[in-house]
């Protein structure tokens, strides 16, 4: 059986087929790509027509804009899609926001890719989705059994947490913003890995798209803890956008405020990328709703404290 040739338009999706052993058979990738940093030498099939150097609020209006007149936020380049002649072609149908969609996929490979590669659209809400997803991805490239090997050890290392976490007693209360403005709150997996953590959230269930929120609602539940995670944001550029949240009426007066636990985390790498690194996440998660049992070295690379 020929090797495949794989292009994952999907950041998380280019972990899994990593993870899977398969990064040596990926000939493209997205824009956005990034991780493990060996794949940044693959050529880019994808653009955004977003510009993610404005402001949140900014951002947000353009995606609304974009998406209000059913137009996609992402291109495909179609014809660098045929030169490398994939087999195999990774999307997602979670979010159009974030990442590149079946549609477009779909769009580009009936315009002109001659190979007639395989699509395999993922569509991950929960953390469930997580490893359906990753046997997906395996089953799609003939090795079901590397799926089983890999998402045993995952589940070994979130069980480990969960363990660990359940003894512990107390449950803080934790905001996990997704954006900053307007307001997000995540939801997804994200509740589920608080709860492995050791947590409860302040908003979301598992399994439905991240919501917007007014403050009063943050000021309402007063929660222990927030950790800020845009979407698409690293550490440094959560940091920038945090002023309008800060200014909000009565945010110094949020217990997780005054107790000096508000944290930043890289949401880009870590919490929006539903694939291995979910364990990454708790990981982050645990160590910031229990400090004093957890410390797997996040510390300044996943996570900081806010300083105001």
């Amino acid at each position: 059986m020929p090797e495949p040739r794989i292009v994952s338009l999907i950041a998380s999706a280019t972990e899994i087929v990593c993870a899977l052993g398969f990064e040596d058979c990926m000939v493209g990738r997205s824009h956005e790509c990034d991780f493990p940093p060996s794949v940044e030498k693959l050529p880019v099939c994808s653009s955004s027509e977003v510009d993610v150097d404005g402001s949140s609020r900014a951002i947000d209006d353009q995606v609304r804009a974009i998406t209000a007149n059913a137009l996609s936020v992402y291109r495909v380049d179609a014809g660098l899609l045929d030169e490398l002649g994939p087999t195999v072609i990774v999307t997602q149908t979670q979010c159009e926001v974030c990442a590149v969609s079946l549609k477009d996929v779909e769009q580009a490979v009936c315009e002109l890719v001659a190979s007639e590669p395989r699509i395999v659209s993922l569509a991950p809400m929960d953390l469930g989705d997580v490893f359906d997803d990753i046997r997906a991805v395996a089953g799609a490239l003939g090795r079901q059994e590397r799926a089983e090997r890999l998402n045993a050890g995952l589940t070994a290392r979130l069980d480990a947490i969960r363990e660990r976490s359940s003894g512990l007693g107390e449950r803080p209360m934790i905001a996990c913003i997704e954006w900053i403005d307007p307001l997000m709150h995540a939801e997804n997996w994200i509740p589920e890995l608080v709860e492995i953590a050791g947590g409860k959230v302040m908003l979301g269930e598992a399994g439905r798209h991240s919501g917007y929120f007014e403050f009063k609602q943050m000021r309402e539940a007063d929660p222990d803890v927030i950790a800020v995670m845009p979407c698409g944001f690293d550490i440094p550029r959560t940091a920038a956008e945090m002023p309008p949240l800060a200014a909000q009426p009565g945010w110094s007066e949020l217990c997780a405020v005054r107790s000096g636990r508000v944290f930043l985390t890289d949401g880009n790498q870590f919490f929006n990328r539903p694939g291995p690194r979910v364990v990454e996440s708790a990981e982050i998660l645990a160590e910031l709703l229990h400090p004093e049992a957890f410390d797997f070295g996040h510390r300044g690379s996943g996570w900081t404290e806010w300083v105001g």
